[in-house]
């Protein structure tokens, strides 16, 4: 194999105000994943860490500033290795990441996205009770938001909600459920999962998005059971099981559709001996094309 796959690490916290996801490139980098994808036939290469300030140096003012630039270098960094002919895993950080990480392998032709998430991220400033910026990626990534995110690397929405499957969704504020509702995109729930069976969820997302002759993948670890990925940064009970996850991981490998991935959320502060991050190394391995036979 003589695919390359490129390592870019976006450090940031500045979505949220819990501290520790900012070291989640680097647990993710300890868990093996350049060595595991090497192993697959890989050529791998690092490209390190986008610089992203500390979180207390940032005025409260100046946070989506900071968020646009980081999202910025981002996009930019995921528009040349898509330039490169490079297959870009952009470890996060928040899901804000995905507002560079997204943009930029779009710049030139639309591609599917599917995102593996608690949580839909789709408010705005506008309903979000928080007012977190890394529960609104989503909802910028449709042009919909802080209008310097909106705009980030280029002018207005990035995705179409018609290019867009949303799964293990749990966690949902009140007016963004009436928002997403209306939004269109695909939405699969835990309920739908329970009933339906995983098998079914991922094949009926890839069937939605194969005519796009590509996909990008933004797996937030907190759709997974806390049981088994503790360390993320907000954690919501009944998620995806171990077997769910990898059958999902498999089902996207299957594809061969597969152009660029996102982990985000991984919080080693909240963590138990790196297991989350393990966890994000051992699935995206089979996203990337380990079988069991």
């Amino acid at each position: 194999m003589n695919q390359t796959i490129r390592i870019i690490g976006v450090p940031i916290d500045l979505g949220q105000p819990r501290r520790g996801v900012n070291m989640g490139p680097d647990a993710i980098r300890y868990a093996g994943l350049a060595e595991h994808l090497a192993r697959l036939g890989y050529h791998v290469e690092d490209q390190g860490n986008i610089h992203v300030p500390v979180r207390d140096t940032v005025p409260e003012v100046q946070m989506v500033t900071e968020i646009a630039r980081t999202s910025s270098a981002c996009y930019a960094q995921a528009r040349q290795a898509r330039a490169d002919g490079t297959i870009p895993i952009f470890l996060g950080g928040d899901h804000t990441i995905a507002v560079g990480s997204v943009g930029g392998v779009t710049h030139d032709t639309p591609c599917g996205v599917i995102w593996i998430d608690a949580h839909a991220d789709f408010n705005t400033p506008a309903i979000s009770p928080s007012g977190n910026v890394h529960g609104m990626s989503l909802s910028i990534l449709l042009g919909n938001g802080h209008e310097a995110l909106v705009n980030c690397g280029r002018t207005g929405a990035k995705i179409d909600a018609s290019h867009v499957v949303l799964v293990g969704i749990r966690d949902l504020d009140p007016l963004e459920k009436e928002v997403l509702t209306r939004s269109g995109i695909t939405t699969f729930t835990m309920r739908d999962i329970d009933e339906m069976g995983m098998s079914r969820v991922a094949r009926e997302a890839v069937s939605q998005l194969s005519h796009l002759g590509r996909l990008h993948v933004s797996l937030d670890m907190d759709s997974l059971e806390p049981a088994g990925a503790p360390g993320v940064g907000t954690p919501v009970p009944g998620g995806l099981t171990y077997r769910e996850a990898h059958l999902l991981m498999e089902i996207l490998a299957d594809s061969h559709l597969l152009s660029s991935m996102d982990i985000v959320e991984i919080n080693p502060i909240m963590d138990t001996s790196n297991q989350t991050a393990t966890l994000a190394v051992k699935l995206a391995v089979s996203l990337f094309g380990k079988r069991i036979l």
